[in-house]
């Protein structure tokens, strides 16, 4: 059996789970939708959001979405989207981003896939690197 092509399909597969699965989240994000967004991450993920802080567990990531949503954050974008396979359950994102109230990087989304199938956010780290006000366009 020919091992390069097995990793190669496994690999195949679950990056392309983790971008469909990123997608659905930018697009929850862009739908004001935050406990689709929340429901992303698992019970205990860390979030750490420079400069704002390193926010732990669902709630806490929930305390950060939640108002920033309501502000009327919106159009967000990923692009130049990466993303490195660490185990069949483990993958990382990486990327810059931007939307109406700013932009900037992630440096690593942590995607683990749960015992429900699921891919859930393990650890979310991204910066602000210019922020533009509440609601510039």
């Amino acid at each position: 059996m020919n091992t390069e092509i097995q990793t190669g399909g496994f690999e195949q597969r679950v990056m392309a789970a983790v971008l469909e699965t990123s997608v659905a989240w930018v697009r929850s994000f862009n739908d004001g939708d935050t406990d689709a967004c929340v429901r992303a991450y698992t019970p205990g993920a860390v979030m750490e959001a420079k400069p704002m802080g390193r926010f732990e567990g669902r709630q806490a990531i929930d305390d950060f979405w939640r108002p920033f949503m309501a502000s009327g954050a919106t159009d967000l974008v990923y692009r130049d989207v990466k993303l490195h396979v660490v185990d069949a359950k483990t993958v990382e994102l990486s990327a810059s981003w931007s939307m109406n109230v700013g932009h900037g990087i992630i440096t690593c989304e942590r995607w683990v896939e749960e015992a429900d199938g699921a891919w859930r956010l393990l650890y979310d780290a991204f910066e602000i690197q210019e922020q533009y006000g509440a609601t510039k366009s």
